[in-house]
């Protein structure tokens, strides 16, 4: 296996793991906010799990991020000036309308309100598809591949500048004229 596909599994490896964490936090804010978690016969939000459900995953992101950064890409710098933390929490917005849509369908269309359908609806299946999305998306946009300058060409400008650049080390240029030997050669 390439060096490129151990990259990638690793850091699907990473990127699961810090989804699972995050996943698991937002799993415990969301069943104690519509459920009780065994820890109240009063939960807070039993009527409005898709609020719940963003609250407990706003949290997830938050953790996710940190791991993300930290961990998961953290060979690919930043290429945003705020460390791709507003790009971050637009993609993780908009994904989390497919664990949301998951659970309004169990809710509303399947008339599923029992604790295991909810789980299983937006944080398992939803959750997962989710994620998928994500890794897509933070690798493409959040934390892209850095580039790689040749070393020998510090310059790695476009390519007519590379041309233009090649063609004034080697005594020749695009014009076809030789360039002055020094700086205190005569303009010809």
């Amino acid at each position: 296996m390439g060096e490129g596909w151990q990259r990638l599994l690793s850091e699907i490896g990473r990127f699961a793991a810090v989804g699972g964490i995050a996943t698991f936090v937002a799993f415990l804010i969301f069943n104690f906010l519509v459920h009780g978690l065994y820890v109240t016969d009063d939960p807070w939000l039993p009527g409005h799990p898709v609020t719940a459900f963003v609250i407990a995953n706003f949290v997830g992101m938050l953790i996710s991020y940190r791991l993300s950064r930290q961990w998961t890409f953290k060979h690919r710098p930043p290429q945003h000036a705020d460390g791709g933390r507003t790009a971050y929490f637009v993609i993780n917005s908009v994904t989390m309308v497919i664990p949301m849509a998951t659970l309004w369908m169990s809710r509303n269309l399947l008339g599923l309100d029992d604790p295991v359908s909810d789980n299983l609806s937006g944080v398992v299946i939803g959750q997962l598809l989710g994620q998928v999305a994500r890794f897509y998306l933070f690798r493409t946009y959040v934390f892209p591949r850095p580039a790689h300058l040749d070393p020998l060409r510090p310059w790695a400008g476009n390519e007519a500048d590379n041309q233009a650049r090649d063609a004034g080390a080697t005594g020749t240029s695009t014009s076809g004229r030789v360039p002055p030997a020094g700086p205190g050669a005569a303009a010809g």
